[in-house]
């Protein structure tokens, strides 16, 4: 008896192999022209399978194409939509990328300007006799704590006294430094949210977060923004919400990253030197210190030589020394 099994593959029978199969001829050999007529309908159900399969790949590709076109025009779009952005904003008081303050330490107000927005550096009044002290300071930067633990209290004598104006640019050169919690950075933005919201409380958070007590160590994790916030009250300057919101989000996170970026490629403003190459770089009326950042006594000289004649002395209470040869 014979057997047939269907295959999904296989060719449907035609009329000629039906009739045979059931023994309705009495001769079970197919004649030249049935196995002619047998191979053209087989082939001509191959051609119709054939082209059905073609047709099925064409729509799948088509369709395929038309989804990675899709994604491709998706993924242009949201490029030009970022790049058609603003860049993220910077804090007020800060359009030198550094804030300067003045007699008091009350800061020079000055309006937020976009993060990648060019500086625009103060301007020195050279016949007012006033000094003109900048610094470019990394928090966690061990050299920059033991400058103002040595030198802060002269710096702040002059301030007061109207003698000097004080020009901090708070940068960040240490990140690596900081077991990978960005300490730096998130102390820059800190002190630029104090910046933004309460600037003449600017200079007492700076000074605290370079103090002895509270600076961190290199190689540590630094500071969580959570006690970046308690040196607010430690500091003295009231924690405000927008100033506690500003640190935890790192709202300025992107000014620091480009005034860094600026302060380390661009000549420093006002002075015949190139880019910042490390913390501190303390500068009196355009002219750089070099010498000891813990030696208070080479720095009062250095002053006083940066000064020139002009320099009113007896607008600072501390006495001037003579340099040690």
């Amino acid at each position: 008896m014979r057997r047939h099994f269907w295959a999904p593959d296989t060719a449907i029978l035609t009329a000629n192999e039906v009739r045979l199969s059931n023994g309705n001829s009495g001769d079970s050999r197919l004649t030249k022209n049935e196995r002619r007529e047998a191979a053209r309908e087989k082939a001509r159900i191959q051609r119709d399978e054939q082209k059905k399969k073609d047709r099925r790949t064409k729509l799948f590709l088509q369709g395929g194409v038309g989804l990675a076109l899709v994604a491709i025009v998706a993924v242009i779009a949201l490029v030009l939509v970022n790049s058609n952005q603003p860049a993220g904003p910077g804090p007020r008081n800060f359009a030198s990328d550094g804030i300067q303050l003045n007699q008091g330490f009350i800061a020079t107000p000055t309006d937020a300007r976009a993060s990648d927005a060019d500086p625009i550096p103060n301007q020195r009044d050279e016949e007012s006799g006033v000094l003109d002290i900048q610094m470019y300071v990394d928090y966690l930067c061990p050299i920059c704590g033991a400058f103002e633990q040595t030198n802060a209290d002269y710096i702040e004598s002059l301030v007061e006294n109207g003698a000097a104006t004080l020009e901090i640019h708070p940068i960040t050169i240490l990140d690596r430094l900081s077991q990978g919690q960005r300490y730096s950075s998130r102390a820059a933005n800190a002190v630029a949210c104090v910046a933004d919201s309460s600037p003449n409380d600017f200079y007492k958070y700076h000074n605290t977060l370079l103090s002895e007590e509270v600076q961190p160590a290199e190689n540590t994790a630094g500071l969580s923004n959570d006690e970046l916030i308690a040196v607010l009250d430690v500091a003295g300057v009231e924690a405000t919400d927008e100033i506690v919101e500003c640190i935890n989000d790192e709202t300025f996170k992107p000014w620091v990253k480009n005034s860094t970026a600026r302060a380390l490629s661009d000549p420093i403003p006002n002075t015949d030197l190139g880019p910042v190459t490390g913390t501190p770089t303390v500068l009196v009326n355009g002219l750089k210190y070099e010498g000891a950042v813990n030696d208070l006594a080479a720095f009062q000289a250095f002053v006083i030589q940066a000064a020139g004649d002009n320099f009113n002395e007896n607008s600072t209470p501390t006495p001037t020394p003579t340099p040690e040869p």
